[in-house]
């Protein structure tokens, strides 16, 4: 898939989830916000006729805290969401390492080639971040207003998450394996 139509497949519903909160509050921005991934989780079905793991255990949960949220006007729901998210994904990486299978491995792989000490590495500080962005997700919606936790959810997490992504690349390029070219005719 086109990078840029991946980044705004993947982007799109927070920013529409973003412009619907200032604008008619956080209720109708939820039921935009699940409108929207599931809009976006069809498009990319539409696209690769399938749906990558983490956008559908994503959209899942969006439907679900999203629907919880709408059906008991409790705003709660949709707040601690991320953070159910991030340590779920925290916890099934965890587990992969204890039971010696590597998780980021099975979904990643297709994207790039690592060696089993490059995914471990990559692994644990993907549980770390997990971990990290739960904490913070729980600190700042406990702590500041509903607009304000929107705003750091599309504007905080985002760039945190480029950042820490950017951050690893030197533990991709130390532990890349090299690929044999194909010969062309």
């Amino acid at each position: 898939m086109n990078p840029l139509l991946k980044l705004a497949l993947e982007m799109g519903p927070l920013v529409v989830f973003f412009l619907s909160n200032s604008q008619f509050g956080i209720f109708a921005a939820t039921m935009v916000f699940m409108a929207a991934t599931a809009v976006s989780l069809a498009i990319s079905y539409a696209i690769n006729r399938t749906i990558p793991t983490m956008p559908l255990v994503t959209g899942v949960f969006v439907m679900i805290f999203g629907g919880l949220t709408i059906w008991l006007q409790n705003e709660t729901f949709i707040k601690v969401k991320p953070t159910i998210v991030n340590m779920l994904f925290a916890s099934i990486l965890t587990f992969g390492l204890m039971t010696g299978r590597l998780f980021l491995k099975m979904v990643l792989d297709s994207a790039m080639a690592l060696t089993d000490t490059g995914w471990t590495i990559m692994t644990r500080a993907w549980i770390g971040f997990f971990v990290v962005l739960a904490i913070l997700n729980e600190i700042v919606w406990r702590s500041v207003s509903t607009d304000a936790w929107v705003t750091f959810k599309v504007f905080g997490i985002m760039p945190l998450t480029l950042v820490f992504s950017i951050a690893l690349v030197p533990v991709i390029t130390k532990h890349a394996i090299e690929l044999p070219e194909t010969k062309k005719d």
